[in-house]
C-alpha cells in the first residue's frame, strides 16, 4: 500500500492543525494504521495508532489529551487531528501501516508515507 500524508505547516501555539493519510489502491481497511513523528536531531517516535476493524485508539502520553487520530473508511483516509500545538510538537509527521498487529512495534510498520512538516512556533 502507497501512503501519502497531507496537512503540515506553520502554525502559532495553541493553533489546531489536521493531517491526512490516503492510499492509493488498496483499502486501509486491512491496516492498522499509525501515526509517528521525527523532530530534529532524535529518533522517530509514536504518536498514535487506530485499530483497523474496531476503531480503538492509544496515543504517546506526550500528545495524550491533545491529539485525537480518526479515520474514514469511506474515504479511505486517516487522520490526526492536533490541538493545542506546542513547539515540542514540531517535527517531520509519518503515516504508516501494519498487518502485524494492533500493538506494532515502529519496525513493524512496513509501509511508510512520505512524511508531512509540522512546525509550531511564534
Amino acid at each position: 500500500v502507497q501512503l501519502q500524508a497531507s496537512g503540515g505547516g506553520l502554525v502559532q501555539p495553541g493553533d489546531s492543525l489536521t493531517l491526512s493519510c490516503t492510499s492509493s489502491g488498496r483499502t486501509l481497511t486491512n491496516y492498522h494504521m499509525g501515526w509517528f513523528r521525527q523532530a530534529p536531531g532524535k529518533e522517530r517516535e509514536f504518536v498514535a495508532r487506530i485499530h483497523r476493524s474496531n476503531g480503538a485508539t492509544s496515543y504517546a502520553d506526550s500528545v495524550k489529551g491533545r491529539f485525537t487520530i480518526s479515520k474514514s473508511n469511506m474515504k479511505n483516509t486517516v487522520y490526526l487531528q492536533m490541538n493545542n500545538l506546542k513547539p515540542e510538537d514540531t517535527a517531520v509527521y509519518y503515516c504508516a501501516a501494519t498487518t502485524v498487529t494492533y500493538y506494532a512495534a515502529e519496525q513493524e510498520y512496513y509501509h511508510w508515507g512520505q512524511g508531512t512538516q509540522v512546525t509550531v512556533s511564534s
